[in-house]
């Protein structure tokens, strides 16, 4: 499938957001317009879209990193184009995105409610790390 990867633009936001609904990858914990308007505003994030021939926004993927490791987030293709590349192609772009800063490893984390896309993730290279990931809620 023919695409153009960019940089999102503000007024690519309500789109990117429908998208990321679309596919479930949206918590209740995250707004995922507030994520998209941070990952913009920053100079080590960005959100990468896919125009495909029709001119709309097929695809997603949010990327920034902390200076050592990048991170991928919202690899997302529309629902009725999955399977076609898209995912393939802007998790590639999110990667260029991360070697072009010089940053040499990407990761990202699958929640336990989203393990079907494992098995794509480990196609294009990625592996399960045994880690224990731990957070805590930084109140305002």
């Amino acid at each position: 499938m023919a695409l153009t990867i960019r940089s999102a633009a503000p007024e690519d936001e309500q789109a990117v957001v429908a998208l990321w609904r679309a596919c479930d990858l949206v918590a209740s914990y995250n707004d995922p317009a507030e994520d998209f308007r941070f990952a913009k505003a920053g100079p080590s994030s960005d959100v990468l879209v896919a125009i495909g021939e029709s001119g709309a926004i097929s695809g997603s993927v949010m990327v920034g990193h902390d200076g050592h490791r990048g991170w991928l987030y919202y690899v997302a293709a529309t629902p009725d184009a999955q399977g076609t590349g898209i995912g393939r192609q802007v998790v590639a772009a999110g990667e260029a995105w991360l070697r072009q800063r010089g940053v040499l490893k990407v990761q990202l984390l699958v929640r336990e409610t989203n393990t079907k896309v494992i098995a794509f993730y480990e196609r294009l290279g990625f592996e399960v790390s045994p880690r224990t990931v731990m957070a805590k809620w930084l109140t305002p």
